[in-house]
């Protein structure tokens, strides 16, 4: 019996000091992660840093032929299935070491969205540290895009139109396979 009260009081004093550390761990973790999103945000020229309706005058422009302008969706292939820009790129947001072999000219005209800025700020950034010189970052993202009207399509639907966004919408099904 004595063993074991033993083994738990050293079991209840390392949690003790483990938690802690695990704790100021993962504080600096979240600390280095927001450095790192930080600087890669710093090396997308400020006059690079692009509104919903930017990207939606330049989508204009790319319609009717008036500019080569590339936009790249970083979203996950689930979420840009379900409503995207016609004719945007659709490249996983972890994916940005292998646009050199699409886009080959370091000058091309990128337009980078996500759902709202985070990861596209991590791609345009890292585009830029690749050596791009003419990258976008559309800030607010197919969340803003939608939120104004503008349409998005899908291979079931065609063009869609939202009416309100909904980052993750609850239903309550009575019968779903």
């Amino acid at each position: 019996m004595k063993k074991k009260r033993t083994a738990l009081c050293l079991a209840g004093l390392a949690l003790t000091l483990i938690l802690p550390v695990s704790s100021f761990a993962a504080a600096d973790l979240k600390a280095g992660e927001t450095a790192f999103y930080e600087k890669l945000r710093a090396a997308i020229p400020k006059d690079k840093m692009k509104t919903a309706d930017d990207l939606y005058a330049k989508w204009q422009e790319i319609q009717s032929g008036k500019s080569k302008a590339v936009i790249i969706d970083v979203r996950t292939k689930a979420e840009f299935d379900v409503g995207h820009i016609l004719n945007s790129s659709n490249v996983h947001s972890g994916h940005a070491y292998g646009l050199y072999k699409k886009i080959t000219d370091p000058n091309a005209e990128i337009w980078v969205t996500c759902r709202t800025k985070h990861r596209a700020s991590y791609f345009a950034g890292m585009l830029y540290k690749y050596g791009y010189t003419n990258v976008y970052l559309a800030e607010g993202g197919i969340k803003t895009w939608a939120e104004k009207g503008y349409p998005l399509v899908n291979k079931y639907l065609g063009t869609i139109k939202v009416t309100e966004y909904q980052k993750e919408l609850t239903e309550d099904y009575l019968y779903r396979e």
